[in-house]
């Protein structure tokens, strides 16, 4: 269990970090990308804390972000509209890893006021459960 709390707040420092840049209303290039690179250890750390919260209380082992989503569903710590867009998000984390682009940085990060606000409902229910 302490091993879950430690991911709890390493999750919760991250969306702190990730807020700062994401209530920025017209960001420049240099904080768009900036706020793409929160979003990116943001979400690691998010979903790495779910995969511990399945482990140490729900006993389930699950591998990788989509399907630790998945069973969050299942677990009821996310209903079938944030599956949904849990989902998409990390296709967009997928896409910020492996690729540049001037277009798809601009599409995921006006995509960025839809992740934080799930990412921290994720984390405070998480926290809540413990």
């Amino acid at each position: 269990m302490e091993r879950l709390r430690e991911r709890l707040k390493s999750a919760l420092r991250a969306l702190k970090s990730f807020e700062q840049l994401v209530a920025i209303e017209e960001p420049n290039d240099i904080e768009r990308d900036a706020a793409i690179q929160r979003f990116e250890f943001t979400f690691e750390a998010c979903w790495k804390a779910a995969k511990q919260y399945l482990y140490d209380v729900e006993g389930v082992d699950v591998g990788s972000p989509k399907g630790v989503i998945r069973r969050c569903r299942d677990v009821g710590l996310l209903d079938s509209g944030e599956t949904t867009l849990a989902l998409k998000m990390v296709n967009d984390r997928n896409l910020t890893v492996h690729t540049y682009n001037e277009e798809v940085a601009r599409k995921i990060h006006t995509n960025l006021k839809d992740y934080f606000p799930l990412l921290a409902h994720w984390v405070q229910r998480m926290e809540k459960e413990l």
